[in-house]
Order: C-alpha cells, then structure tokens, then sequence
C-alpha cells in the first residue's frame, strides 16, 4: 500500500503516453480517474495508521549509489509529515483529473494531457516521501519537468513556450541551491544524506565552522541558506517569483494543480522537513521572515491592479506562500503546513472556479471585459464567493483558522515582554497583505460576476453553467473550503497534540503558540478589522470611482507601474538576461566557439592540411633540374641538423667530464 500511493499514478501516466491514442477519451479518463481514485483511498489509509495512530514507517529498497563512503538507497520515510501531504495531493490531483475531462475533453491531446498531470503527480509524491536528500532532489527535479511540459503543453502558443521556459530557467537558481546544500550535508556528515542521520546528528554539529579565507560560516547556517534559496525559487517568493504569474499561460486545471498541491508547496515542505537542522539558526529564521513577509506585501499589492483573472489568483498564491514562509521563520511549523493543508483546498476551488467562468464565455480572461455572470452562472458565483472567503479569512471559514492564527503569532512581538525582532515586521506586513487580499478578492467578485456586462451579445446568449464532472468537483472544494478548517485544528494545531513528535522540531524558546492564546483581544481583531476595510474600499471604489476620476489621472503612472509587475522582468533582462547573451554571443560564440576553438580544433586543422596540400602542389613544377635541387637542399638541411645535434652531445659529453674532474 505505501509505494502503490507512489507508483499508482506512474502507471497511469505511462499507460496513458504510450497507449492513450489507442485507448481513446474514455479510456485515458477511465484509467486515470482509477489510478487517482485508488491512490487517494491509500493515502486515507496511510493517514490513519501513521498520523492517527502515531507510527513512522521507513522502507528500504535497494542501493542506489555505492562508492568508498558515499550510501545513498532508495528509501521511503511515511511520518506524519508525509501522511498529511498525501492527503492533500492525492485528493486536489484526482479532482484536477475529473475537472479536467470535461474542461479538455475537446483538445485533440487529452491523452497526453492526462499523461503529464499522472507524472506532476508521481513527482511530487516522490518528493514527500523521499529518505534522503538527493531523492527529494529526484522529486524536485521531476516537478520542474513536469511543469514545464504542461505550461507548454498548448506548444504552438509562443507565449506558453515563453512562461515554460522561464519557469524552468528561474527554477534553476532554486535548484542550484538545493545542490549546494546536498554538497554540504555530504561533507559535514560524511557520506550520508538520509533524513534520519543528518537530523539526529545536527545538534552535536551546532558549533562546527566553515573557514573560508578571513571568514567563518556557521555550517548549519550555510546549509540552511541553501535550502532557503531552493525554497525561494521553488515557492516563488520575492525575486524568484517572476514565473508565477506567467505560468498562467497552461491549462487552468495546470494551474490549480501547481498552486494547490505540487510545484509552489514543494519550498514549504522543504523547510517544514528541514525544520530540525533550520531551527539551530536563529540568523536564517530571521531572514525567513524577512523573506515571507516582503513577498506577503509585495504579491497583495501587485494583485490589486491585475485585470487578468487567473493571474489576480496566481499573485494571491504568492501571498499566501509568503505567510506559510515567515510562519516558517517564526518556527511554528505545524502551523504552517496546516494553513498549506488549508490553501490547498481554497485556491484549488478558485483556480477551478475561474476555469469554469472563462470557459464559459469563450476563453476570456480579462475581467474588464466580464460582468453580470451572477445571473448565467449562480452555482459558480456560489462557489467563487465560497473560495474568496475562504482566502481573505473570513470567520469559520476553513482560511480563518490558520491565516489569523499566524498573524495572531507574529503579533505576539508586539508585547514588551518579549524580545523585539523582525516577528513586529511580519505582523504589520501581514496584516497590510490581509488588506489587500480582501481588496482584490472582492474587486474581482465584481467586475466578475455583479457589474454591468460587458460581453457580446453572441456569447452572452450562449453562456451556461459547466457540466456535472465539473460541478461536482468545484463542489466537493466548497465543502472542504468551508469546513476542514474546523476539523482540521486540533490535529494541526491544537494545544498538546502529539501530531508531530517524530516529524517537526520546534526549539522550545521559539514555541509562541501558547501565548497567541493570551494575546491581546484588539490584536486578535485587527487582521478581520484590515479585511473589513479592504472590504469597504473595494466597494466603495466599484460604485463612487467615477466620482474621483482626477485622482486617478494623477496616479495613473503609479498604478501603471504596479500593473506592469513593478518592471521586475524589464530589469532582470536589462541586468541579467541580455548582458549574458550578448556576451554569450560576441565572446563565447564569435571568439570562443567560431574564433580560438575552431582555429586550434577540426576546423584550423584542415586549413593547416589545405595550405600545406596546395605548397605541395606548387612544388610539383615538372622539372628535374628543380627535383634535384629540392633533393640536395632537403639532405644538406638533414646533415646540418644531424652534426648539430651531434656538436651538442659531444660539448655536453666534455662538460660532464669536466664537471667530474
């Protein structure tokens, strides 16, 4: 049962590629509703003996690479980590897969379609199960493919060409990460990567010091750098999150399944994995907050002013990710995981939700150009609304138990009585987010579904709402949205739960759970106080902003800037991209590759060949006189070169002697 969860949704991407145009629409959706189906009921059954019932299951299956004092085995840890994530990607990955035969039954690809979202699966299940180290790494390299196959699965579009490969390439700098800290892990603790050793040794490796030139780097420090900067990537979290938003240019059922449950979860699960080697430095949990809480800011803020209806909920989904990030840095893990546990159901619903609308009215995607879908698709406002409140924390709401919780504890470094750091920046950074995530949660209900329509009269008339394949799943994450929440608490989160003793390490000095019970009854309501004014203003702008029209004029500029994602892809191809390729081309190509490498390699080779055939050639003149003349010339050039060498042995043969006597 543990590596069918694995393996399940393998044999459903493997049948499905070679056989899927044979077996045809109701064959692919057959098998690979099955395959996910089943997988989903083992990860039910896998959830109740390991998290319900508190045992850790370690499975070894052979050797992988042996050599002198490198071990590395394919091996498998089901915790309680592990247990919970299976849930969630099983469960959004067969919804996805149900959405999707009635979102793609009309694309000539479907097979292959259905083929590619059974390997993003299997990837990511490789990743949360892995053992060790360099198979997460398998797990996270496998994600990136995946991703990047179906970004571009609509491959005759060059703008999904363009997102595919800018989510590989920014993905790279992740990666290199990841790599860097598997070289580190390999040196300090000599030979072996396997997650059970590396984190029992971790607390006898604290004072260990890397020297390099005049400075020393705190190992576990470094490594936790490097893990830090995969998770950046990974996460798409502020400088690395460029390719978030392009993305958008996949399938929207891709789209839910990399925001809910795969690509984007993989940097928080990297860190809530790694939290018993992360929590020995307090430096690195600082700048896990730094990092969480800018991109928290920075994504709401940029969110307000996109007209794009997916990407409106693809920069919420970096928000979101900056709150699990800081919530990380904080060391309240468990809290973490549960608000990805919680987001995963939420913006799976949202994705889904938005899907349903731009099929709807014919592959629209621009919100200005919506309006009025209240009165053609009720069922998929209903669920809309559902999911938007879900996100902006509405109370009881499954989003409420976990968002207001993690502001609640970076609220907690407002007291005096404990030390200030940069928890007091998180807070006000997180809440100005939870302001805007209720701006653009409910700008994008109206201009979506309740103002004045904007579409054609020949689509309006043909809009109706999704079939039941789809309907049923949207529902089945409004319930969850709506519910599992609150069921979801105590095991996550709840005062003594004994959930995670063989998973996560909290440093006792940094658990601040008990006190976010006892905080402040003010500060507990202001993130629902900043949500409500978010609220208003959003309102408030959809029915009076005709009346300050001068106002906008006047700042114009500045949201222009902010619609334009603050220019961040205009400066990296200034700064990074084209200096790289005009170096690449005028020095490696012109001087390197057609220049010195050609000149000493195949090609000066055969220029040297040629001009020395073509002075042969001269020389073949026709007559003896000059036959005989090139034939003494050559012997008396022999005879000179021949006494020279002998002149040389004979003086060298004197000066020994001399030397000697």
């Amino acid at each position: 049962m543990y590596l069918l969860v694995i393996f399940l949704p393998l044999a459903s991407s493997l049948s499905l590629g070679f056989w899927g145009r044979w077996l045809g629409f109701y064959g692919s959706s057959l098998i690979s509703l099955i395959c996910l189906l089943l997988t989903f009921f083992c990860a039910i059954f896998i959830f109740f003996e390991i998290s319900l019932n508190g045992h850790t299951v370690y499975i070894e299956l052979s050797n992988w690479l042996v050599s002198e004092n490198l071990l590395i085995k394919w091996n498998f840890l089901f915790d309680s980590l592990t247990a919970s994530m299976l849930l969630v990607i099983s469960f959004i990955s067969f919804l996805v897969h149900l959405y999707s035969i009635d979102y793609m039954q009309s694309d000539p690809h479907f097979p292959r379609f259905l083929s590619f979202l059974g390997i993003f699966t299997f990837f990511m299940l490789v990743l949360v199960t892995s053992g060790n180290l360099l198979q997460l790494f398998v797990g996270w390299e496998g994600v990136g493919l995946a991703s990047y196959l179906l970004i571009n699965f609509w491959f005759t579009r060059l703008a999904a060409n363009k997102a595919a490969l800018k989510a590989l390439i920014v993905n790279r700098f992740g990666d290199l990460g990841i790599l860097f800290a598997i070289l580190l892990i390999f040196q300090i603790f000599e030979g072996t990567l396997d997650f059970t050793i590396v984190f029992a040794l971790t607390p006898l490796l604290n004072s260990y010091f890397l020297h390099y030139f005049i400075f020393d780097f705190h190992y576990l420090s470094l490594i936790s750098f490097f893990l830090i900067i995969g998770a950046i990537g990974k996460s798409a979290q502020l400088g690395l999150h460029t390719w978030l938003p392009d993305a958008m240019e996949g399938p929207t059922p891709v789209s839910a399944l990399i925001h809910a449950a795969t690509m984007v979860t993989a940097g928080v699960f990297l860190l809530i994995r790694f939290s018993p080697l992360i929590e020995f430095s307090p430096l690195m949990l600082n700048f896990l907050i730094l990092v969480g809480s800018f991109t928290a800011f920075f994504a709401a803020f940029t969110g307000i002013f996109q007209n794009d209806l997916k990407k409106v909920i693809a920069y919420s989904t970096c928000s979101q990710l900056g709150y699990m990030i800081f919530c990380c840095g904080l060391s309240s893990y468990n809290l973490s995981l549960f608000h990805l546990f919680n987001h995963a159901f939420f913006k799976a619903l949202l994705f889904l939700s938005a899907g349903s609308v731009i099929h709807a009215i014919k592959d629209e995607q621009d919100m200005r150009k919506m309006g009025s879908l209240l009165t053609f698709l009720p069922v998929t406002y209903s669920l809309m609304l559902i999911g938007s409140l879900a996100l902006i924390g509405f109370p009881f709401l499954t989003g409420f138990y976990s968002k207001d919780l993690i502001l609640e504890t970076a609220n907690i470094f407002r007291n005096s009585n404990l030390p200030i750091s940069l928890g007091i920046l998180a807070s006000w950074f997180g809440t100005l987010a939870a302001f805007f995530t209720a701006f653009y949660s409910f700008r994008l209900i109206y201009l979506t579904f309740l103002n004045n329509i904007s579409l054609s009269r020949k689509i309006s008339s043909s809009l109706n709402e999704s079939s039941f394949f789809t309907l049923l799943a949207l529902s089945s994450l409004g319930v969850f949205s709506l519910f599992i929440g609150y069921f979801g608490k105590e095991f996550f989160i709840g005062l003594g739960t004994d959930s995670w003793n063989n998973s996560l390490f909290i440093w006792p000095t940094y658990c601040y759970l008990i006190e976010s019970e006892f905080l402040f009854i003010k500060l507990k309501w202001l993130p629902f106080g900043f949500t409500l004014v978010g609220f208003m203003c959003a309102t408030w702008l959809n029915f009076f902003s005709l009346r300050f029209c001068h106002w906008l004029i006047i700042l114009n500029f500045f949201f222009f800037i902010i619609n334009k994602k603050w220019f961040f892809d205009f400066l990296y191809n200034r700064i990074l991209v084209y200096p790289l390729l005009k170096f690449g081309y005028i020095i490696s190509y012109k001087n390197l590759d057609r220049g010195f490498i050609e000149l000493i390699g195949p090609v000066g080779l055969v220029k040297i060949i040629k001009q020395f055939l073509i002075f042969i050639t001269k020389l073949q003149t026709g007559h003896l006189t000059h036959y005989i003349f090139f034939l003494l010339f050559l012997l008396n050039l022999i005879s000179l070169v021949w006494s020279s060498f002998l002149l040389y042995l004979f003086i060298i043969f004197f000066i020994a002697i001399f030397y000697n006597l």
